[in-house]
């Protein structure tokens, strides 16, 4: 009596698993219709975000060469989120900029984190030297 029992219960669920294996698969493709302008537009974009042009940046020192070192170590070491560069002025004038925020918002986030340790930080932007 138990064997009759137990043949519906295997073909139930050898069909049971068939229809969930086909009935739950998919099948299909994508096709990415694009401008054929866009890869170069995207280029271009990407060019223009490396230039330094019409940017913020924070310095947090000015002053002597051993000093500005000793405290674009200390800036780096503390804060990993932003670059820092040391710019030499004539005669003998090193200055430590920072970052290179699109938005006067972004330096504004990025100066309040900034004051914490480096109290006499400040935004500006830099001026476009001239080639004569």
């Amino acid at each position: 009596m138990k064997a009759l029992n137990l043949r519906p219960r295997l073909f139930s669920f050898f069909c049971f698993a068939l229809i969930c294996h086909y009935g739950f698969s998919q099948q299909g493709t994508v096709s990415i219709n694009q401008d054929r302008h866009i890869p170069g537009l995207l280029n271009l974009k990407k060019e223009i975000n490396k230039s330094d042009v019409d940017r913020y940046k924070i310095q947090i020192y000015s002053g002597n060469r051993e000093e500005a070192l000793r405290v674009k170590k200390e800036f780096e070491e503390s804060f990993s989120d932003w670059k820092a560069s040391d710019i030499f002025e004539k005669p003998v004038n090193f200055k430590i900029w920072v970052g290179s925020f699109r938005t006067r918002l972004e330096a504004d986030r990025a100066l309040k984190k900034i004051k914490q340790k480096f109290s006499s930080a400040f935004i500006f932007k830099p001026r476009k030297e001239k080639n004569n």
